[in-house]
């Protein structure tokens, strides 16, 4: 029976534990806001320190709100590594920059503790639903042997060497970003020439325009539900990851770049940097003055 170490029981950290406890490995839980980890005190042991979760552990799970935060729980002045057993196995599934991955891959070899970065994909409900999508870097055979890990979480693909998830991740983000954008400005083309968005939505499920994207995002904006499963501020920082790998790889993206003016625009200019990227509808609202989706002249502006 493993022992399963996770720091990080946030939105998603939290709903992964719970799946990870029905293996029947013996989990272990840290948060620093540590009211959060209590909650899951009914399948895990709780810790006060992140050092005493992962001591003992054969596998160390970080899901972490970005690249620095992971990097001060593993190296900084109370980082864990020195806790870590060797040849222990730390799975990050943080979304961070790729480059980033690669040099924490590297200094935990030199520790010889093995790494894996595995960011995913599904927010929220897949994380609960146990149904996200894994992307997995690092040591094939790693990989292999956390997969049963991986498994109660979701579905996994071991898409390459250390640092090869962050990219797919990425690659993920920009899909998602740009859908959203274009799931936005369809159902307010549709309103505006005259249609009910709620059947137009309904109507384009059934053909090649169907997607995640429109079933779950185009719902939200229709109920006007931000209520974060994915906040807009992590999707700014992942288009930001992205741009910063194209621009080393000397590629144009200009559908990203748009994406990513209006989701600087949400986070910082109109403050909803803690809502859902689904509220990239606000930023399209506030670029026709006057226009709103759906009968909600006495809803929040």
């Amino acid at each position: 029976m493993k022992t399963v170490a996770l720091l990080g029981t946030g939105i998603m950290g939290a709903p992964m534990a719970r799946n990870i406890a029905q293996t029947g490995c013996s989990l272990r839980v840290w948060n620093r806001t540590i009211d959060k980890a209590k909650k899951l005190s009914d399948c895990a042991s709780v810790f006060d320190s992140a050092a005493a979760a992962v001591s003992g552990a054969d596998i160390i799970i970080l899901m972490l709100k970005n690249g620095a935060i992971v990097t001060e729980v593993l190296f900084g002045e109370d980082g864990v590594t020195a806790a870590i057993k060797k040849n222990a196995i730390v799975i990050d599934m943080s979304s961070i920059q790729p480059s980033l991955a690669r040099d924490h891959a590297n200094r935990l070899k030199e520790l010889e503790i093995r790494y894996i970065d595995a960011p995913v994909s599904g927010g929220e409900k897949g994380a609960k639903e146990a149904t996200l999508a894994i992307m997995a870097g690092g040591s094939f055979a790693d990989f292999q042997e956390v997969e049963p890990v991986f498994n109660a979480m979701g579905c996994s693909t071991h898409v390459g060497i250390h640092g090869a998830g962050q990219v797919a991740k990425l690659a993920n983000q920009v899909i998602v970003a740009v859908s959203i954008g274009a799931v936005a400005e369809a159902l307010l083309l549709a309103q505006e020439g005259g249609c009910q968005p709620e059947a137009v939505r309904k109507a384009l499920m059934g053909g090649f325009a169907t997607s995640r994207i429109l079933e779950l995002h185009g719902e939200r904006m229709l109920e006007r539900n931000w209520v974060p499963g994915g906040p807009l501020e992590l999707q700014l920082k992942d288009l930001d990851n992205a741009l910063d790998v194209a621009e080393m790889a000397g590629l144009k993206l200009p559908l990203t770049e748009q994406a990513r003016e209006a989701f600087w625009d949400l986070t910082n200019d109109l403050e909803m940097g803690r809502n859902d990227h689904s509220a990239y509808l606000r930023w399209l609202e506030v670029q026709n003055p006057g226009i709103r989706l759906g009968n909600v002249a006495d809803q929040e502006p």
